[in-house]
């Protein structure tokens, strides 16, 4: 190159730019094997989520055990495991009932003459056995001849109390206490109850709606114990009322329950339940948004959380990262459920929860490439004060597991059902369901505790429903 007085220029260096050079073929051919390689990998992720999901469910992990498309077989039982008793073992044998027990004593007479030769038996003595039976449930229909008298002064006329029933009611308190706690406690269908009796099922609901109207105010009070407790729970399930889509609500803690039947799961149901104050103790939910409004500190229920961190540890069993991570953190989440089960006096729960608590900190800081592994972790980083109050105190539970297992009932009921026929249904089963639930918590005559208070309210309505049933000085 030469310039303009006609001196020739030098030429300057080759770069690594004039020396680079590719075949426009070859890169044709990597960008194509690229992108097959991640074709290749999302179809897998494709194949894998089928495959759980034509074994788990649609719901995955978190399908109901009926609901699951393919159940696994029974395995086959380790060798040389058998049932029953070990060999040489002699057993405790019948255990000998206590004579409190015993409700009625006969004698039986033995034959006078010998069945075999006819000879003549002696006496020699008796000996006892204890036999269990039971009568057959049916409805006792009593006419009372009910007395009246005149006062002779204000000329009033009084007549004598049936004892046992309301007024101007057809079953007695004996009844009604039976069919509330078949059918909504033990989940006996109104129509088996009904045929047992052999009352009309009609019946049967007139006497229940009535019920409950004379316990309405119970709930109401139960409210206020358990806005004050120190571990609460609450969880919700799918509920139809009168053919239309809806939910239950549970709120519950060791001595009582409270349901809610409501056609929606907003907010506004957990709100109305804890009230605007700033209440005490802990609340124990899953991550549902419906109780972050609620005025105390909440507990997220690690149960739900190992679910998340073993699921996504299934769903990509190839990933090197994540099966480093899943394992070891799914232990650590297993170790602080089991934690308060495990019989601890209270100084020594609190120095394994810190440690336990600081292996899921550290966990939870590591750094991590894998979009599942960060939400996990900045799940535990964003909402730590929610996720560690169980190591507080051996009182919080790191799960929600009673709360789960007392609408268990509900569930099947619902399967059963499929829900209530009316609203005032939902309503009387809302209000019966809470004072037996709960009353079943704080005694274990439950029968005869609910009897009691309905022959004292039956004598006078004025009396309160909350102390006669929950009150011990009142019954």
């Amino acid at each position: 190159m030469t310039t303009a007085s006609g001196a020739t220029k030098p030429r300057s260096p080759p770069t690594k730019l004039h020396r680079l050079s590719y075949c426009p073929e070859c890169l044709k051919k990597q960008q194509e094997i690229d992108r097959l390689r991640e074709e290749i990998v999302r179809l897998k992720a494709k194949l894998r989520y089928e495959q759980r999901r034509a074994q788990e469910g649609f719901f995955g992990s978190s399908t109901p055990s009926a609901k699951l498309p393919v159940k696994p077989n029974t395995a086959p039982p380790a060798p040389g495991s058998r049932g029953g008793a070990k060999p040489g073992h002699r057993g405790h044998g019948r255990r000998r009932l206590p004579p409190q027990e015993v409700t009625r004593q006969e004698t039986i007479a033995a034959p006078d003459r010998c069945p075999t030769c006819g000879g003549v038996l002696r006496h020699k003595g008796a000996k006892p056995r204890t036999v269990i039976d039971v009568h057959p449930v049916r409805k006792e229909v009593i006419r009372y001849q009910v007395q009246k008298k005149r006062c002779g002064c204000c000329q009033r006329t009084v007549a004598a109390h049936v004892p046992g029933v309301f007024a101007k009611g057809l079953f007695g308190t004996q009844l009604l206490a039976h069919v509330a706690r078949e059918h909504y406690v033990h989940g006996v269908t109104l129509g088996h109850v009904a045929a047992q009796l052999g009352i009309g099922r009609g019946s049967l609901w007139t006497g229940l709606h009535q019920l409950a109207r004379r316990l309405e105010t119970v709930p109401e009070k139960l409210l206020q114990d358990y806005r004050q407790a120190p571990v609460k729970h609450a969880d919700e399930t799918g509920w139809r009322t009168d053919g239309r889509n809806g939910y239950a609500w549970l709120f519950c803690t060791p001595t009582l329950s409270l349901f809610r039947f409501r056609q929606s799961r907003s907010a506004q149901v957990a709100q109305q339940v804890f009230g605007p104050a700033p209440l005490p103790g802990t609340l124990v939910v899953d991550r549902y948004n419906g109780y972050n409004q609620a005025p105390c500190p909440l507990q997220y229920c690690y149960s739900h959380l190992l679910r998340e961190v073993q699921d996504l540890g299934k769903e990509f069993p190839d990933d090197l990262e994540i099966q480093r991570f899943v394992p070891p953190f799914a232990s650590l989440l297993a170790q602080a459920i089991q934690l308060r089960g495990a019989g601890l006096i209270r100084r020594e729960f609190l120095r394994q929860a810190r440690q336990i608590k600081k292996q899921i900190q550290a966990a939870a800081q590591q750094p991590a490439q894998h979009p599942g592994l960060q939400k996990i972790q900045n799940l535990f980083r964003e909402k730590a004060r929610r996720l560690y109050r169980w190591a507080q105190s051996p009182e919080i539970p790191a799960d929600n597991n009673r709360a789960e297992r007392e609408l268990r009932p509900l569930v099947i009921a619902r399967k059963i059902s499929f829900g209530s026929q009316s609203e005032q249904g939902a309503k009387t089963r809302e209000i019966l369901m809470t004072v037996l639930h709960t009353l079943g918590k704080r005694t274990q005559d439950l029968i005869g505790r609910f009897k009691r208070a309905l022959d004292s309210l039956s004598e006078d309505e004025t009396q309160d429903p909350y102390k006669l049933l929950f009150d011990p000085d009142s019954s």
